[in-house]
């Protein structure tokens, strides 16, 4: 039982493992008794079931999201002379795995909604040097890919799915990482669905592709010590995997959850002068993130802070005008929604175990601050 008082982190893992603690265990120790620590049957299983969740023939287990990033790339053989679309409103890992290869990445807009990539978004950053577009289903729901497949189609463009918060989400019909020739997953522990430490996974319908990844993610090797490629140690290890087993089965409820209290802050921050998450039709998300649009964001952070209310800014500077980046000449003004976006967003705590009473107190003190 909480008090009034207490503090609400952004996430509490604790509630998630409580339940699961022995089961936790039993699999670490099945692991620890095996002393198979790189691949095997742990592995083995964990991709076959996460790629079956995902609606995918193929999994290809990676050490994280940001590996399977840029596992994924090469595979599709990504490298210097060639640009890859991106949005510039994303976690750093998208255009910085592009710029690992030698590629160049272009940095779109992005729908003042659903902060995702669309087609309309897309098509005037497309050159004859477009070899790949990466939309990233941000917050928990997908982007608009029929029209992006569509418009990648008629030019002869591959698509990989960056779906490191969005496991699991559906649109049209269809599960986040089937529609792309490539889908990539994170497991950082703070996803959905999460590790107990850095993890990640390709999906895919493609057995070439498939083949590629898991021969890149050895060195190339195959069979061992024969190379015929340049790859990397992108290997998942079979402890994170065989915790992973375990919590898929409750991934769903963990999301309907997450889903529920969105409803409730919905209806809680009604009458608040900020933007709640705008879930596209077709589109179910689940709320990797709950994120506001608030004017005199960070005077709410800061307000929310004082009341022991912790929150976050996914992402405080778009892609296009960080330092690192400079070389591919992006000024302030060239992406205006994801510069509004980045001055305006601010994620709530949104996992399953909050309670009611933390939800109102959360939308109470938003409500406060503004009146």
């Amino acid at each position: 039982m909480t008090t009034k008082n207490e503090p609400i982190p952004l996430l509490d893992l604790r509630g998630q493992y409580e339940p699961l603690r022995e089961e936790m265990r039993a699999v670490m120790d099945r692991v620890c008794d095996s002393q198979w620590f790189i691949g095997g049957p742990e592995v083995d299983a964990c991709e076959k079931e996460i790629a079956a969740y995902s609606g995918c023939e193929f999994g290809i287990g990676m050490s994280s999201g940001t590996d399977a990033l840029l596992c994924g790339m090469m595979a599709l053989g990504i490298g210097p002379g060639d640009e890859v679309v991106v949005p510039s409103f994303t976690f750093f890992a998208t255009a910085g795995c592009v710029s690992r290869l030698g590629a160049t990445p272009v940095f779109a807009d992005i729908d003042p909604d659903t902060y995702n990539l669309t087609a309309e978004c897309v098509a005037p950053k497309l050159t004859d040097k477009t070899k790949l577009i990466i939309p990233v289903h941000l917050f928990g729901q997908c982007a608009e890919m029929d029209e992006i497949l569509a418009l990648a189609s008629s030019r002869g463009i591959a698509v990989m799915e960056d779906a490191a918060q969005s496991i699991g989400s559906v649109y049209n019909g269809r599960k986040a990482c089937s529609m792309g020739q490539l889908g990539t997953l994170s497991f950082f522990p703070s996803k959905n669905l999460g590790a107990f430490g850095d993890a990640g996974m390709i999906v895919t319908n493609d057995e070439h592709l498939a083949h590629m990844c898991k021969l890149l993610r050895n060195h190339g090797a195959e069979p061992k010590y024969y190379h015929s490629h340049i790859g990397g140690n992108f290997r998942l290890d079979a402890l994170q995997a065989a915790i992973l087993r375990v919590k898929l089965p409750h991934l769903d409820a963990w999301s309907i959850g997450r889903a529920e209290n969105a409803c409730k802050y919905n209806e809680l921050l009604e009458d608040a002068p900020v933007k709640c998450p705008v879930i596209a039709e077709g589109n179910t998300s689940i709320y990797n993130q709950y994120v506001i649009a608030a004017p005199r964001r960070d005077e709410l952070r800061k307000h929310l802070a004082d009341k022991g209310i912790s929150t976050e800014i996914y992402y405080p500077v778009p892609l296009h005008l960080q330092d690192c980046f400079r070389q591919y000449g992006g000024m302030r003004g060239d992406l205006p929604i994801s510069e509004k976006a980045a001055l305006e967003v601010l994620a709530l705590p949104i996992y399953p175990e909050l309670t009611d009473a933390q939800l109102e107190r959360v939308a109470a003190e938003i409500r406060a601050f503004y009146e």
